[in-house]
């Protein structure tokens, strides 16, 4: 056999192993820190899996490094997980640590930001470009120190499970010291680029660090962590009106806010049934072991108040009709997720649970295309005026 041939079948096979029961052991419950009871930073993978379905060609090289052989020669596609994997060794756990190898907690984190932007934009004109990289920024930085947090919370918990054991924290590579120095260098940049908003909006951003710092214990304490993480995840609805504005509109803020809350208790109970022997193993609570065989019934009321909230601030925002035309796409896409789940399915799980970046892009960009509507019809209006 030749040597192009011998690392054809083995590129297969670690597809087919990363791809097939392999990734069943590396599923966690939780997308905000990607962990939950002390298990989950394995859990969102590299995104090998997810984004080549989920983006256009365009956006295709943000999967994990994949070799791929033309001719026997290896070829590469760089992704957050390649850049990690090539950083210097001592780096290489701090920004495990941090997630960078596992973009999806950000995009999630980061996608209210997007949405409230955008609403908060004046007719006719495309969101702020200059806020939206300032808070993809902030994303980054909030979700990183959100992981280091919680592995500090859950080092014992990371030592009782195997696939959770090389966590830096959990492995010894990072002491719990370095870890806390570490997670003052995150606060500290994360501040940097919260004092670049109004004075306002840095008392808002502030209000939310104690949820930051709490969540990790809810899953202890209670059934309905997914509750707090979205309480935390979706702060952004109402941090990105507020930079755009001066203040917040709760008018249009609060449905918003609630909307991402509701969005939150979706996805993280579909992804929580991927750990449920697990979480029963270490003691841990989740919505998914509340909720049980009554997933589908709590979901569907979660996605009549998630889209009911986005319909009032969208009328509270003047939205247009590109934005309600979304929206229904949006509540079509929730229909077949939740209609279509297996929860007894880790794979269909996780599949469910990636498709709400989808959801939350999709969203964005109806936002945007409902916003430019608005001059086009403020022009039909004052034509009708004057004629």
């Amino acid at each position: 056999m030749s040597p192009a041939m011998l690392l054809s079948r083995t590129a297969k096979g670690l597809w087919r192993s990363h791809h097939g029961s392999s990734c069943l052991c590396v599923y966690t419950s939780n997308s905000f820190l990607n962990t939950r009871g002390g298990r989950h930073e394995d859990a969102l993978q590299s995104d090998s899996s997810v984004l080549p379905r989920a983006f256009s060609p365009a956006v295709r090289s943000s999967p994990g490094l994949w070799r791929t052989l033309h001719s026997g020669k290896r070829s590469f596609r760089f992704s957050a997980a390649s850049i990690v994997n090539s950083s210097p060794a001592p780096v290489q756990p701090y920004l495990r640590l941090m997630r960078l190898d596992k973009p999806i907690g950000t995009w999630l984190l980061y996608l209210p930001c997007t949405w409230s932007i955008a609403l908060a934009s004046d007719p006719g004109c495309l969101p702020h470009l200059g806020m939206l990289s300032l808070f993809g920024t902030g994303a980054l930085l909030m979700r990183g120190a959100g992981c280091t947090i919680n592995d500090m919370w859950d080092k014992d918990f990371d030592k009782k499970v195997a696939r959770t054991a090389t966590r830096p924290i959990a492995s010894g590579e990072i002491s719990r010291m370095q870890a806390l120095v570490f997670l003052g260098g995150q606060l500290s940049l994360a501040l940097g680029v919260l004092l670049c908003l109004n004075y306002y909006s840095i008392a808002l951003g502030a209000a939310s660090l104690s949820l930051v710092f709490t969540y990790p214990l809810m899953k202890r304490i209670t059934y309905w962590p997914q509750l707090v993480l979205g309480l935390t995840f979706n702060w952004g609805a109402l941090l990105g009106w507020s930079a755009i504005k001066g203040s917040c509109d709760w008018s249009v803020c609060l449905p918003l806010y609630f909307s991402g809350v509701m969005w939150t208790l979706i996805y993280d109970t579909i992804y929580a049934h991927q750990d449920k022997e697990d979480d029963i193993k270490v003691g841990v609570k989740s919505t998914a072991l509340r909720f049980q065989g009554q997933t589908k019934t709590w979901l569907s009321g979660f996605a009549v108040a998630m889209m009911s909230g986005f319909i009032t601030a969208g009328i509270n925002a003047e939205q247009t009709l590109p934005y309600y035309g979304t929206l229904s796409t949006v509540a079509i896409h929730l229909i077949y997720q939740i209609y279509t789940l297996d929860i007894n399915k880790p794979e269909d799980c996780w599949q469910k649970f990636i498709s709400n970046r989808n959801l939350g892009l999709l969203l964005f960009l109806g936002i945007i295309a409902g916003n430019l509507w608005k001059e086009r019809r403020d022009s039909l209006l004052q034509n009708e005026e004057t004629s």
